[in-house]
């Protein structure tokens, strides 16, 4: 465990029991004006790990904005153990400009570590990894789909670590999925750093996703008392079990068209099931898209215009689907009908 000690960020110094936002200077815009990645760091009064969770790694992921913003909201931070370090937003390039990528088209999840003089993307994947990452024990990142996809709440992780194992199982959503690190992302050099790290996935670019912002804050939460940062709640409530996930597959469109899709996420699909129809304007020529394995659909493609190849249904393949099904069951119940257990009740994004 690390000792409440001050905390330093970019020569700001946090004193145990308190907190303080610090805008960490990333460079200037061509009008000369400076831009910052904006950090709050709340500071407890005792021991314990230091928890980073970010997210607008990719600047149209915003779901994880609106859970940040919540769970610094909350009245349980007053007796933290250890450190949290928020960063709402990671990529301000790209979350000024509603995009995924920085002005120069790169991906900021595909540059790290990064260098103090390489590309933009490397100079703020450096400034990220020396000012944040450096000072923490555990991480986690939000994420959600791409722009137009949509994707089940779900954790990627290094499921082999047992402590990262252990944080997975705590966020409580219906799918794990052991996931290989990508290289240049986050997770992959935090990971080598020795750090567990989560990544969670949930909803879709450029949207809020009510169910989603609850899940991300419960889980958040959840593995911040597991992690001995916060107090047990007194309250008996189950947690919701999660299925490890074998693998995973992406079912592509036969023919560009017009899709109309037939299941939703969460669904179980059994191999040769009909997934949608694309077909033609008028009608003439249509196809059915097939499940090529039997599993749950994870994540799919929201916008109907699509194009031959195109990824459309992600099914992923579990050793008891029946099972896994009813988790994800019981876990949208459990969200709708317990959304906010840690705040008073404010009105659900629509």
């Amino acid at each position: 465990m690390v000792a409440p000690v001050v905390f330093s960020i970019n020569g700001t110094q946090v004193e145990p029991g308190s907190r303080a936002t610090v805008e960490v200077p990333i460079a200037r815009l061509y009008t000369y004006a400076p831009l910052s990645m904006p950090v709050q760091v709340v500071n407890g009064r005792r021991e314990g790990p230091r928890l980073f969770v970010s997210a607008a790694l990719h600047g149209d992921e915003i779901n994880g904005v609106e859970i940040i913003r919540r769970l610094l909201q909350l009245p349980v931070l007053k007796r933290l153990h250890g450190t949290l370090v928020a960063v709402p937003v990671v990529n301000v390039f790209g979350f000024i400009n509603r995009s995924r990528y920085l002005p120069d088209r790169r991906d900021l999840n595909r540059s790290f570590p990064g260098s103090d003089s390489g590309s933009m993307a490397a100079r703020l994947a450096h400034v990220f990894i020396q000012e944040v990452v450096s000072h923490c024990t555990h991480g986690i990142d939000l994420h959600t789909a791409a722009v137009h996809r949509d994707n089940l709440p779900q954790i990627r992780a290094n499921l082999d670590d047992p402590v990262t194992r252990d944080m997975a199982e705590a966020f409580g959503v219906p799918v794990l999925l052991n996931a290989n690190e990508i290289d240049g992302s986050l997770r992959q050099t935090v990971t080598q750093r020795g750090i567990p790290m989560l990544l969670y996935e949930a909803g879709e670019a450029l949207r809020f996703d009510e169910m989603s912002i609850r899940a991300g804050l419960n889980g958040i939460v959840s593995v911040m008392r597991t992690l001995g940062m916060l107090p047990r709640s007194g309250r008996k409530r189950s947690r919701p079990r999660s299925s490890v996930a074998r693998k995973s597959t992406w079912i592509r469109a036969p023919q560009s068209g017009i899709l109309r899709s037939h299941v939703p996420l969460g669904a179980r699909v059994h191999r040769g099931d009909v997934l949608g129809v694309i077909s033609d304007p008028y009608g003439e020529r249509e196809v059915a898209l097939e499940s090529a394995i039997e599993g749950i659909v994870i994540g799919r493609a929201n916008l109907p215009l699509v194009n031959q190849g195109e990824a459309l249904f992600h099914v992923a393949l579990f050793d008891a689907p029946d099972e896994t099904e009813a988790v994800v069951e019981h876990f949208e119940k459990q969200i709708a009908e317990d959304p906010q257990p840690f705040l008073e009740e404010e009105p659900p994004v629509i």
